[in-house]
């Protein structure tokens, strides 16, 4: 009876000694250290995670898409994307008692333990550290741009110069530990998206509409025509993809019973949704309407002047890419501090923290130097991670857990939306390698 007893305590003891260590590492991990997260930081972190230096890009999609296609395509992308982040804001708090911090947690909820895992994980690093690499890339030529466009007559710097000098910013800024210790950076990036997305489309009506605008299609050959309308998908797909950090942005928000994170949550997201639609619609239209299919696929370059506008929107461009670099590494680091101290044993402390942050950092500036086209590999890659995880992940993983009833609303959209994400899942990625396949004489290592 006694030694029962014993074991029974004993057993107790490890079980309040493995939760004590669990708990501890929680508060250490950047995910879910801290709770105290308002409603208008989640607001500006998904504005910062969503709204990318793409949108510079976008109307040059709508010149390969034309306008019905085009507009049909950016609304329709608006909205299911919009549902899907819905989708995952409610199903944070789903199982009761428990909150899914992570996506690759809501992936092992719906799949089991091994599955969920290699689910959602390869997918969501795929996008991040893809992301955390070409926004290296954007920062470091969008320093050359404004470089370049104040200083005309300066020697020439070559591009791995200024990622470099890109890069210096991010060493620093990612010793930042965990989400709300960004969040004044992620407000400045969001800051800064609105205003150069703004300067693209004021900027193109004080230039007014190009004479003998055409909005016919850009190439003469059919299948050009054809391919260029898939990677424009791709574009416009890849335009709407925060919902790899949209769990851990809503992991530091504080929960109670009467007030769950998801109505902070969902108040920040529909900021952050009336923030994406004002720097989209605006600048793909207008950009579009202004110089129909002679834009460039940045549209920053196709405006050219004033100089000195030009130069400062390139400027908050860097600001904002560095506050997106930020917010897509967070959960990054999660995992690796995660891994390092759980499977191989290392103490969780600032030396770990340090050291593995630092390594990540140089590791994505590497890449970004030795492979400046890695932007173009990302609509390929990026078109077998970027959709599912942002368009049907979401949906798959709501019918595995609500099971809502065959044939009803709810059941029906959720294929609906599942039809359309793998649809750009295939199309968009052949785009994108028909480009690479165009585009590859002109691509240099190390530029």
């Amino acid at each position: 009876m006694g030694a029962g007893v014993e074991l029974e305590m004993g057993n107790h003891g490890e079980q309040s000694n493995v939760d004590a260590k669990q708990k501890a590492l929680e508060d250490w991990l950047p995910v879910t250290a801290s709770r105290e997260g308002k409603w208008w930081y989640s607001a500006f972190h998904n504005l910062t995670a969503m709204v990318g230096a793409g949108v510079l890009s976008l109307p040059y999609a709508m010149s390969n898409m034309g306008w019905g296609p085009g507009i049909i395509i950016l609304v329709m992308s608006w909205v299911i994307t919009l549902y899907t982040l819905w989708q995952m804001v409610e199903m944070h708090e789903m199982i009761p008692g428990k909150r899914l911090d992570r996506y690759h947690e809501l992936g092992q909820a719906a799949f089991g333990e091994k599955l969920g895992l290699w689910v959602v994980v390869p997918q969501q690093v795929v996008v991040e550290v893809g992301t955390c690499i070409v926004y290296m890339v954007t920062g470091g030529k969008s320093l050359k741009k404004a470089h370049d466009t104040i200083c005309p007559d300066c020697k020439d710097i070559k591009t791995s110069y200024w990622i470099i000098i890109f890069a210096s910013f991010n060493f620093v800024l990612a010793q930042c530990p965990n989400f709300n210790s960004i969040s004044a950076i992620s407000f400045g990036a969001a800051a800064m998206s609105l205003t150069y997305s703004t300067i693209a489309w004021a900027a193109s009506i004080k230039k007014g509409i190009t004479p003998d605008v055409n909005y016919g299609p850009r190439s003469t050959s059919t299948a050009d025509n054809i391919f260029n309308f898939f990677s424009a998908l791709g574009d416009v797909a890849f335009a709407y993809a925060g919902h790899n950090v949209v769990l851990e942005i809503q992991a530091t928000m504080p929960s109670t019973p009467e007030c769950p994170s998801k109505k902070p949550m969902w108040k920040g997201v529909i900021l952050a949704y009336i923030g994406v639609a004002f720097c989209y619609f605006p600048t793909a239209i207008i950009g579009y309407y202004m110089f129909g299919n002679t834009v460039d696929d940045n549209i920053l370059i196709t405006l050219e002047r004033p100089a000195w506008l030009i130069a400062a929107a390139n400027l908050f461009v860097v600001i904002h890419v560095i506050g997106g670099y930020q917010v897509f590494a967070m959960p990054v680091f999660d995992m690796i501090e995660t891994v390092m101290v759980k499977k191989l044993d290392f103490a969780p402390t600032f030396a770990l923290r340090f050291s593995v942050r630092t390594l990540y950092v140089a590791i994505t500036m590497f890449i970004g130097i030795c492979i400046p086209f890695f932007g173009a590999l990302l609509g390929f890659l990026g078109g077998f991670a970027f959709a599912p995880t942002t368009y049907f992940l979401p949906c798959i993983i709501w019918l595995r857990l609500k099971k809502p009833e065959k044939f009803g609303f709810s059941w029906t959209v959720n294929w609906i939306c599942i039809g359309i994400g793998v649809l750009l899942m295939t199309l968009s990625p052949i785009g994108a390698l028909r480009n690479i396949i165009v585009q590859a004489k002109d691509y240099k290592f190390f530029s």
